[in-house]
């Protein structure tokens, strides 16, 4: 077939770049002749994470618009244009046998003038209810890919294929008494991972302030909290961790493999990755929908999860009162907790990269014998 060169578009958080590397990776294992370029902007975590992961990234200048009035909306229009141009430009250059859409911000103008320019456009869609951008684009894709059912009834049911959000198969090959000793925790204790998102999640943390005594002296839980980088020095200072031998607050987790299998229930935003992760690695969890998203999305990719028994759902804002009691109610619970797990286990789909990386070459492939014939 030759060299296939894919463009994928992708930013803004994890919930998109992580999807958008699985895919990567799985289309260079599935083809050695595929030649990979991602886009995205230079002030999202995906310019440094995706050069880590070994690809190649090109930028736009793009951002999102803001709901309520503020001055940097006056710069919208300036900036969409400017995209849509440089889209134009890289593609030109680039010339793909096929766009990839991830989502973020860099997703719309990059996937918009790719489907006029007559490009096959695919869309890989993580959440249950996608945004406007990709059901936008969703008219003119020429695949997408859903993580949940809900999300089919958005996009053409002749394009669209549920296979599940792309995750990282290093997050389930961690061996949990190597993960223990790496946090220098003990196995005869239960362990309570806090994830509060790339960023950090606030109310989490002040949640997890108020009742971390509770927790981890009375409880006796260990306890590892990922609380962002914005927040991490203000909280160093105010819960003083070297004061709690058991707890370790760290501003970002590198090693989530570790993360995962030492811990026994995970508190954590429900992003639909962190679904997908919390699924594949068959990690019990209680789940606090951001209630800053479009579409109230994380609530819909919680019910998801509460629906098959993997997850119990508490409101943003009643977190802070409920916390200690909610967690003790599940980490005490070994029936539970292994039901809890059976249920992540049941709705994981390992496999997904690979499902959706074989379709999409098979779609170019497809194209190419159009061409030629």
């Amino acid at each position: 077939m030759g060299k296939t060169k894919v463009l994928i578009a992708a930013g803004g958080t994890g919930g998109h770049v992580y999807p958008a590397i699985a895919i990567a990776d799985a289309l260079r294992e599935s083809s050695a002749d595929t030649e990979i370029l991602f886009t995205g902007t230079k002030n999202h975590m995906e310019w440094d994470t995706v050069s880590k992961a070994g690809y190649n990234i090109t930028s736009i200048w793009i951002s999102g618009f803001h709901r309520r009035f503020t001055l940097k909306n006056l710069l919208f229009p300036v900036k969409l244009a400017t995209s849509i141009v440089q889209s134009f430009v890289i593609i030109k250059k680039y010339n793909p046998d096929v766009v990839i859409s991830c989502g973020g911000y860099v997703a719309g103008p990059v996937g918009w003038v790719a489907t006029k320019m007559g490009i096959p456009l695919v869309i890989q869609e993580q959440n249950s209810f996608p945004g406007v951008t990709n059901r936008i684009l969703g008219k003119s894709a020429a695949l997408i890919f859903t993580a949940f059912d809900d999300a089919e009834k958005h996009f053409p049911e002749e394009k669209t294929q549920l296979t599940g959000n792309p995750t990282r198969k290093s997050l389930s090959q961690a061996n949990r008494k190597e993960a223990v000793q790496a946090f220098d925790f003990s196995s005869d204790k239960k362990t309570l991972l806090i994830l509060g998102g790339s960023g950090g999640a606030k109310k989490i943390n002040k949640a997890m302030q108020k009742h971390i005594e509770t927790l981890h002296n009375d409880s006796g839980l260990q306890i590892i909290w990922q609380c962002g980088k914005r927040y991490y020095d203000k909280l160093r200072k105010d819960v003083k961790p070297q004061n709690f031998e058991n707890l370790r607050l760290k501003d970002f987790i590198h090693d989530m493999p570790a993360a995962y299998a030492a811990s026994d229930l995970v508190i954590s935003r429900a992003g639909a990755l962190s679904c997908s992760e919390l699924a594949l690695t068959s990690k019990p969890s209680i789940l606090v929908p951001s209630p800053n998203v479009a579409g109230d999305h994380q609530t819909k990719n919680a019910r998801s999860m509460v629906d098959e028994g993997a997850a119990k759902l508490v409101a943003d804002d009643d977190l802070e009162s409920s916390l200690a009691n909610v967690v003790k109610e599940i980490i005490d619970d070994e029936q539970r907790l292994k039901e809890m797990s059976k249920a992540a286990k049941n709705l994981a789909r390992p496999n997904a990269a690979e499902e959706i990386a074989t379709e999409i070459l098979k779609l170019v492939k497809n194209k190419i014998t159009a061409v030629s014939c």
